[in-house]
């Protein structure tokens, strides 16, 4: 284990641990590693801490993943851990508190019965066995399932199957992304099919969307196990099947017919079963090539589908413009499966680097209305790094016409934000607000579906574009090359005022930058830096500082059971904290039962960060979000205004070396609030400290402003000029060019 390891289980910081390494004889010496990047053996420190009194301060995730690590890689522990996950997920806190205190023999014993409860829940389980040597993960999985649940616990023995060589590439569907292509389903789709289930994510969102009937099938046996693992918990009353092997090649439901495909299948495969597979009769719309597997994976998804049924697939943007699957694109364009097209931003699911793509398909149905146009949705220009999108020239082009699709205006008062460049770890999850881009597709989506003959096009955003129009040399169906607005589209009148308005916000904002950037009163604090006694939240908590508080998981239902929201509220989310906008989310999944309001004054810690994350980890609520409730993702630290200064502990808890000491993980870097520690200071000296870093903050959310409006009257401009619409401004030296 590394040095920042170490300092995770002690719940100290790293220059803790370098103290340790250079005043301790007897601190363990490295086991391997490099003299600049040693390693440790972890029994070793683990009874070093022990001796010398430092109880470990690690999540139960990090304790599972701890004890994992600690019996080695092929052991296979985390692949025989599954059943277990899925029995236990039924048994109260108190019956896995009483099961992990037992002594190991019984412990054995009982966690082997305890597995083969459920031995069809799993794919490909036989009746599990657990060595003494298994002990200490099985107690390690029960802590983790009482305290932070069954389904954080699978989620730490896939990671442990896919670190020792599983799979790469293994990416998961982000919940929002998964939510948005649930709900271009029909209201009321009962049986689904994702044939690369992975995770699992696509098929949880559909069983909460109102699925009872769920089909799944991965070429990874870990993958399915987490699947398997997910539905139960997610959806217990539905019916599943989940299976594991290669969907093109062995599909193991080639009977089944289904009335919606969600998926989200592999990229750029080539070894996907071209020769052997050429004469299969899923190839209704002709052969895919052999470099375009997303083509085979349309047609079994297709091939899988009662007439009228409806298959979403997130594809990559070069199949909608490659030459060698043209006739297979013209084929699906021609018979009328091709209902849609929507364009994702980059960083919005992974590869993060390219801008992906929802296709929408429709099995024809015999006899069935011929269908006339296609949807094409560009949704690029929605949002950059997580900021609600300010209106541009697109906008003003159908003046007075409206906005299908909720695209949202931005608050004239808010206290926005910090810049946002999230992270290529954490984006999809934590840093990408899905709520505006949701609202925009699925107002043009239903737009569509209910009036297609009448549906009216929305420059530069959305536009119905006549089959014929489509099948032309190239069929290229890449949304922004059919939505993007003309010179005939736009109002000269309008956009001229626009940037009249433009050039006014952005000169007021400047003078706000310029005084929010005025540097005077900061002093040094001496010949070296300031040193200060620190406490912990969890210390805090326990003495009556503070008050620590999360949103309910997604989901979660009242406590009769109902799945329907009992509460209209804004909500509170990750990426608002990211952003430093108000709440912008409305309450979806919560309910009146779950649902935690927030209050001026809390302090707000995203759950969520990834390595390198320059975006805010801290926010204190202000009047815009008191009411709001608290959105998932987000930890609540309510402070004794007595006793803590709110902005003093927002400021020190959000440093990023505080983050990088109370967090675990890689890909996706969880924050543990308990962890992240304070100076202990006199109120009046906090209260100093906390004014500091308001200032701070303030500085942020001028650069971001000026940085919004300096982009979009760029935009508009460009846009006006190479439309035709505006005019360059006359100069002494240039001739009036209306008289040209």
């Amino acid at each position: 284990m590394t040095a920042a390891e170490i300092s995770r289980i002690a719940g100290v910081t790293r220059a803790t641990v370098s103290n340790w390494r250079r005043r301790h004889d007897d601190f363990p010496a490295p086991s391997a590693g490099t003299e600049t990047s040693p390693l440790y053996d972890l029994p070793a420190v683990q009874a070093w801490l022990r001796g010398r009194g430092h109880t470990s301060t690690a999540s139960p995730t990090e304790e599972l993943r701890t004890a994992l690590r600690l019996l080695g890689p092929g052991s296979g522990v985390a692949a025989r851990l599954f059943p277990l996950v899925a029995a236990t997920s039924r048994r109260t806190p108190q019956e896995l508190a009483e099961l992990a205190a037992v002594p190991d023999d019984q412990l054995i014993a009982r966690a082997e019965k305890t597995a083969g409860e459920f031995p069809a829940a799993v794919p490909e389980a036989e009746p599990v066995r657990y060595g003494p040597a298994d002990a200490d993960a099985v107690r390690a999985l029960l802590g983790c399932v009482r305290e932070a649940g069954a389904q954080a616990a699978a989620d730490v023995l896939a990671e442990r199957e896919l670190d020792e060589g599983a799979a790469s590439g293994v990416y998961q569907t982000p919940e929002g992304l998964a939510l948005l292509m649930a709900r271009l389903l029909p209201v009321g789709t009962s049986r689904v099919l994702d044939p690369a289930c992975g995770s699992g994510t696509l098929l949880a969102v559909a069983a909460r969307q109102g699925a009872r009937e769920l089909f799944g099938q991965d070429s990874l046996p870990v993958q399915g196990r987490r699947t398997a693992v997910r539905l139960l918990l997610a959806a217990p009353e539905a019916e599943t099947a989940i299976r594991v092997g290669d969907s093109l090649r062995a599909d193991a439901f080639p009977d089944v017919t289904v009335d919606a495909v969600l998926c989200n299948p592999p990229f750029a495969d080539r070894d996907w079963g071209h020769e052997e597979l050429a004469y299969d009769p899923r190839w209704a719309y002709g052969l895919p090539p052999r470099f375009e597997s997303e083509l085979a994976w349309v047609q079994h998804a297709l091939a899988h589908l009662e007439p009228g049924g409806r298959a979403v697939m997130l594809l990559p943007p070069a199949l909608a413009f490659r030459s060698s699957g043209r006739r297979v694109r013209a084929e699906l364009i021609r018979s009328g499966a091709l209902r849609a097209v929507v364009s994702l931003p980059a960083r919005a699911a992974y590869p993060l680097h390219i801008g992906l793509q929802i296709w929408v398909f429709q099995r024809p149905e015999p006899g069935g209305t011929d269908r006339t146009t296609v949807l094409f949705v560009d949704g690029e220009g929605e949002q950059r790094d997580g900021a609600t999108r300010t209106p541009t020239a697109t906008d003003t082009a159908t003046a007075g016409a409206g906005t299908r699709g909720g695209s949202r205006p931005r608050r004239s008062g808010s206290s926005s934000s910090a810049t946002s460049s999230a992270p290529a770890s954490a984006a999809s999850s934590a840093s990408f607000e899905w709520e505006g881009l949701t609202d925009r597709v699925l107002g043009q989506w239903a737009a569509f579906t209910t009036a297609p003959d009448t549906y009216a096009d929305e420059p530069g955003v959305a536009r119905a574009v006549p089959l014929v129009d489509l099948l032309d040399d190239v069929v290229d169906v890449t949304p922004a090359r059919h939505v993007r607005a003309t010179a005939a589209d736009i109002d000269p009148v309008a956009l001229t005022r626009r940037v009249h308005e433009l050039h006014e916000q952005l000169a007021e904002q400047i003078d706000a930058l310029s005084a929010a950037s005025a540097s005077g009163g900061w002093l040094p604090s001496g010949d070296s830096a300031r040193e200060w006694r620190t406490a912990t939240v969890s210390d805090l908590a326990r003495g009556g500082a503070l008050t620590v508080l999360r949103a309910a998981p997604s989901g979660t239902r009242g406590s009769k059971g109902s799945a329907t929201p009992t509460v209209d509220r804004p909500v509170l989310t990750a990426s608002d904290i990211s952003a430093g906008r108000p709440p912008s989310s409305r309450a979806v999944d919560l309910h009146a039962d779950a649902a935690q309001p927030v209050a001026a004054g809390d302090v707000l810690v995203r759950a969520v960060a990834g390595g390198g994350d320059s975006t805010a980890m801290t926010r204190v609520a202000d009047d815009q979000d008191a009411g709001a409730l608290l959105g998932q993702h987000i930890h609540l630290l309510r402070p004794d205004p007595a006793r803590l200064d709110p902005w003093f502990l927002a400021g020190f808890l959000g440093a990023e070396d505080n983050i990088a000491s109370a967090s675990t993980g890689s890909t996706l870097v969880h924050v543990t609030p308990g962890r992240l520690r304070v100076p202990l200071l006199p109120l009046e000296e906090q209260r100093r400290y906390g004014e500091a870093f308001r200032r701070v903050y303030e500085l942020r959310a001028a650069v971001r402003r000026t940085a919004v409006l300096a982009a979009d009257t760029a935009a508009t401009l460009t846009t006006g000029i190479t439309a035709g619409v505006l005019l360059p401004p006359n100069t002494p030296d240039t001739p009036d060019s209306r008289s040209t």
